[in-house]
């Protein structure tokens, strides 16, 4: 009997050592390894207050600033420290409503009572001073240092992108951000987004009953400083980039210009356009409803990279250049125009034409033709064997893809593969004539105008070019991703570029018959060539590429203006006046007409000064 109990005696006392163990443990775990309840204990005496750095600041080419900070305040509260205030006082303060007040306060009930949330976002520097008097009156409240976007000028909306409070599936993904904080949206805030945010940084006070500020905790021993974003200096030309916006307005279209022996973009325009300073601050949210409902303007949408346009006859150097290359023509070769080709019609000109007197005159004929024997070129099986080597050439040329540019959201446009044809017209039953029209850039091809402006570029260089790109430095002249310091060639000879380089210099310098006069200017060669696109959404399209000078190319252009009909109406003018201003700095006296005409130039109805607010 005696044994019995003396083994219950020792079977008692190990489960007290074991039960005492595991409380052990257990308080070990929630005040060493969890700081759950410690968190929650210095929740009462300290307050941890996020410090924002500033956002990097973005320079043009020539550093001219054009987008820097702004202090901005963000009103916290902490629920359960608010106690009674005047709510009638609070508000008038400032400025809002008692039903804005409820709301705000119930929010941040919900989401806790005793960790800080947004009460009141980006209060301007102007009422925090007023109302900094009187946050003594509010236990609770505190305020958090922010910074806003501001621009120089009120241009390159679709080019920088803008700024935004991140969403819950935003913070789920990327375990930086936390609720409150900002982050760039399109453009190059998005594209430089780890740059330019900087590194947030952390002040801890001790803090009353009351939820006042007593003083630093531990000296600031434990506080993190916030680190600056890092400055961006981008290939644009702000000046260029006014110039070309203020020519563009009350039109639909774009304009990109690229420096051809760098792939630097010099201006990149999509209008109609909108005021960066409309997508920043407290009415944000609300201007960027009024702008997305605009559908008949779209001013939101890029069209610079994520419009899809027929290129129409600004296509015919590059079928010429594939033309050479594969041996079917030469530059001397000559074809007949019987006012077109077949089923292509085509304008009054001298015939019969070699290849530069084609491009001069634009001749749909000589390019069917010249098309027609690629396709239908010997060395090849099949027509889609010759077809798919064709696409090759213009893959090569970025048509059909990306570029491969910091624009998160270019579209490839579009080159259709053989299979394609071989789904609507059947396997080996489509013919070079079934698809003649992209001979003259119709058709089912679908570009981009920066898909244009790399194109003019790569025949500027006699065969190659660079991704096009936005950011020439990173900070104190650090450099870029070498992504955009590689020369991509083209496979084709640089004697062929020279054949096709001549034809667009008389395009624009030649006599009788030249298609694109209007953008001559004096004592600067220019190379150009017009085009005039079809599409199925009313008047045709007026669009140009050109580049000049000749012999020392600094400046690639690709203008499109919508529905505006004849390439040299409208586009070319446009493109001229970019070239003069960017070469030269100023417009001459005899290219003034052109300017004030396409200044004053209304081709779509303006939007009302009314529908946003600033």
């Amino acid at each position: 009997m005696k044994d019995r109990f003396a083994n219950r005696r020792y079977i008692i006392s190990i489960l007290i050592i074991v039960a005492a163990t595991a409380l052990l443990i257990r308080l070990f775990i929630i005040q060493v390894v969890k700081d759950t309840y410690r968190l929650s204990a210095d929740n009462n005496v300290l307050r941890y207050i996020t410090q924002y750095p500033a956002r990097g600041l973005i320079y043009d080419r020539n550093r001219k600033l054009i987008v820097f900070n702004q202090a901005a305040y963000d009103l916290m509260v902490i629920p359960n420290q608010t106690g009674e205030i005047d709510t009638a006082k609070f508000c008038l303060d400032l400025g809002i409503t008692k039903d804005i007040f409820r709301e705000r306060i119930m929010a941040a009930r919900n989401y806790s009572r005793r960790i800080p949330s947004v009460f009141l976002k980006q209060i301007s520097a102007e009422t925090y001073a007023k109302f900094q008097e009187k946050m003594f009156l509010y236990p609770g409240f505190y305020v958090q240092p922010r910074t806003l976007r501001k621009y120089s000028r009120p241009v390159a909306a679709h080019l920088l992108g803008y700024v935004s409070e991140v969403d819950e599936a935003l913070i789920k993904k990327d375990k930086y951000y936390k609720l409150g904080d900002y982050i760039g949206k399109l453009g190059i805030e998005q594209a430089y987004e780890k740059d330019l945010r900087g590194i947030r940084g952390v002040r801890i006070f001790m803090v009353d009953v009351y939820g006042r500020i007593k003083g630093s905790y531990a000296d600031g021993r434990m506080d993190t400083m916030a680190v600056h974003g890092t400055d961006i200096t981008s290939t644009i030309d702000l000046d260029l980039q006014e110039y070309g916006e203020n020519l563009m307005k009350n039109k639909t279209g774009s304009i990109v210009a690229i420096e051809p022996a760098t792939g630097e973009i010099l201006a990149l325009v999509s209008s109609p356009a909108y005021d960066p300073e409309l997508l920043v601050g407290r009415v944000r949210s609300e201007n960027y409803a009024k702008l997305s409902a605009d559908t008949a303007h779209k001013p939101l949408f890029n069209r610079a990279f994520m419009a899809s346009y027929p290129p129409g006859s600004t296509f015919k150097p590059i079928n010429g250049l594939i033309a050479l290359q594969e041996k079917v023509i030469t530059p001397g070769t000559e074809f007949g125009c019987d006012h077109g080709y077949l089923f292509v019609a085509c304008h009054s000109h001298s015939s019969p034409l070699d290849l530069q007197g084609a491009i001069m005159n634009s001749c749909n004929s000589y390019f069917c033709q010249t098309y027609r024997r690629v396709l239908e070129n010997k060395k090849y099986s099949s027509i889609s064997e010759a077809y798919e080597n064709w696409r090759s050439y213009l893959n090569e040329f970025g048509f059909g893809r990306t570029s491969g540019s910091e624009f998160v959201n270019e579209l490839p446009g579009f080159i259709p593969a053989s299979s394609y044809f071989d789904r609507y017209h059947g396997k080996n039953r489509w013919k070079a004539l079934t698809v003649i029209s992209m001979a003259i850039g119709q058709g089912e091809i679908g570009t981009t105008p920066l898909q244009m402006a790399n194109m003019t570029a790569a025949i500027a260089n006699r065969g190659y070019y660079y991704i096009p790109h936005i950011v020439k430095s990173l900070g104190n002249g650090g450099s870029i991703d070498t992504t955009y310091t590689i020369r991509h060639k083209i496979n084709i000879d640089p004697d062929n570029f020279e054949a096709v380089i001549k034809g667009m210099e008389a395009a624009v310098n030649g006599g009788a018959g030249a298609t694109a006069r209007i953008a001559a200017i004096d004592s600067i060669i220019v190379c150009g060539k017009t085009g005039t696109a079809e599409n199925p959404h009313g008047e045709d399209h007026s669009v140009f590429i050109a580049f000049a000078p000749k012999d020392d190319p600094k400046i690639a252009i690709a203008v499109y203006v919508e529905n505006a009909g004849f390439g040299a109406t409208y586009a070319a003018p446009v493109a001229s006046l970019m070239i003069e201003k960017y070469l030269t700095g100023k417009i001459s006296r005899i290219s003034s007409w052109k300017e004030q005409r396409m200044m004053n130039l209304n081709l779509i109805d303006s939007i009302p000064d009314n529908e946003t607010q600033r």
